[in-house]
């Protein structure tokens, strides 16, 4: 088998290889240019390579068998972090938490059936209301009103530490800012986190809403025929939560 040249050694500069600092340790860790990841010899976290180049990806034809495990599994282990990250941040308001993981449950099912980039959908489902807790301590009551503030920053900041690219922080920090107005953003990822977040939201909300009136709720609010048709199937089986009529 012909190897990638991006990965015969033969066509290597020297900044090819490379040191990285452990997020964890700051023990340095040494990178070839071609590995997604390593374990980090001191502590055993692992380190991502925030130099991979994906750029063959527009032209290889074998870019997906090159790189489909790989990111599969980066980009497990970048939910699984920013999942302890949003723990860690909520503390013991156990019910923003289980909401969050119940949100991203959804926007991992809705992005199965309609695309979109995974990275983006789970980051930003698990971040999504990061900035509520900064927001009550800082308006009280009225922190509802001001989470789309104070959200993206303090996201912005755990999505560095990981060393995800800048223009993708952008994107899930766009969302987060705005996964309740709705402004300035119509992104197909935008989109699935809205979704996910209405179909947790939807029954308390319009707790004593009609099934007729949800259902008319349901077809004017979400953004996805995924997300509608699980809202749909959902309502269906709604008979002691929702009266009829």
């Amino acid at each position: 088998m012909i190897r990638c040249p991006g990965q015969d050694q033969r066509f290597w500069k020297p900044g090819d290889i490379f040191e990285v600092k452990c997020p964890d340790c700051s023990r340095a860790v040494e990178f070839f240019k071609d590995e997604p990841k390593r374990k980090c010899s001191n502590c055993g976290s692992i380190v991502m390579n925030p130099k991979i180049d994906l750029g063959c990806v527009q032209w290889c034809q074998y870019a997906e068998q090159c790189l489909g495990v790989w990111s599969a599994e980066q980009t497990e282990f970048v939910r699984n972090r920013l999942i302890g990250q949003m723990k860690e941040t909520f503390g013991e308001d156990q019910r923003r938490i289980d909401h969050a993981v119940k949100v991203l449950e959804y926007a991992e099912r809705i992005q199965a059936d309609e695309g979109g980039d995974p990275l983006v959908v789970r980051a930003a489902a698990i971040l999504h209301d990061i900035g509520i807790p900064e927001a009550k301590r800082k308006y009280g009551s009225s922190a509802p009103k001001y989470q789309e503030r104070e959200g993206p920053p303090i996201a912005r900041e755990i999505l560095k530490r990981i060393d995800i690219f800048a223009q993708t922080i952008e994107h899930i920090c766009k969302i987060i800012g705005s996964h309740h107005s709705a402004k300035g953003i119509d992104t197909l990822e935008f989109r699935i986190v809205w979704d996910a977040d209405w179909l947790v939201n939807l029954w308390t909300d319009f707790a004593d809403a009609s099934k007729d009136k949800i259902k008319d709720i349901i077809n004017r609010i979400f953004k996805t025929r995924t997300g509608r048709d699980i809202a749909l199937a959902l309502l269906a089986e709604c008979k002691d939560t929702v009266h009829d009529g």
